[in-house]
């Protein structure tokens, strides 16, 4: 059972997307929210140039059993952490995201260029990382709860159904009419599923 559950947000670095879930969330772990520097309202910082000084930080939180909860682009932070650092994980919560396989195959829009030129002050190294985490996934054994919305066009359903069959303790949840920034406003009806992801002997 975890003590921490840290909270890691998309490509919008918005370090409050995930308050309305916290807010109605009852497992007694601590909660924390981390944000990616260069994104949303976090300052850039001169020692975050790409997904491995992402993957670093969140690793630097991992001070006890922790459970993460990650949406769209924070889902790869997660997985890689997670990947990265065996038995110090001990659930993953995954919206919307890639997690990194390749999308395109699997019907997804690709949203990275027109998301840059639509915020120009993001960095430089964003929208270039490109990995198959694939086979990767298969040996990454830990409790996984897979959250979708089934109007996505960036991470539609069929992301989330390739994902179940490659991770070994995956289970799926789709929103009828959830759009790729669900979680946000569906907090009261996600809440409970994680506090039952997180239960002890799950």
């Amino acid at each position: 059972m975890p003590d921490k559950i840290l909270f890691l947000p998309g490509a919008s670095g918005n370090t409050r997307f995930w308050q309305p879930v916290m807010q109605h969330l009852q497992h007694p772990a601590r909660q924390v929210h981390l944000g990616w520097p260069g994104f949303g309202d976090s300052p850039a910082r001169a020692d975050v140039n790409g997904f491995d000084d992402l993957v670093r930080m969140v690793s630097a939180e991992l001070d006890g059993p922790t459970a993460l909860v990650a949406q769209s682009m924070g889902g790869v932070v997660a997985v890689l952490a997670a990947l990265q650092n065996p038995g110090r994980v001990t659930h993953l919560v995954l919206a919307a995201t890639s997690g990194g396989v390749d999308m395109a195959r699997l019907g997804a829009t690709d949203w990275r260029e027109a998301f840059a030129r639509n915020n120009p002050q993001l960095p430089g190294w964003f929208g270039s990382w490109q990995q198959d985490l694939s086979a990767a996934l298969r040996t990454l054994d830990i409790p996984t709860l897979l959250l979708w919305g089934d109007a996505d066009p960036i991470s539609p359903v069929a992301v989330g159904e390739y994902l179940q069959r490659l991770l070994p303790q995956a289970t799926r949840h789709v929103f009828a009419g959830g759009d790729h920034g669900f979680a946000e406003v569906m907090g009261a009806q996600i809440a409970p599923l994680i506090d039952r992801h997180l239960a002890p002997g799950r």
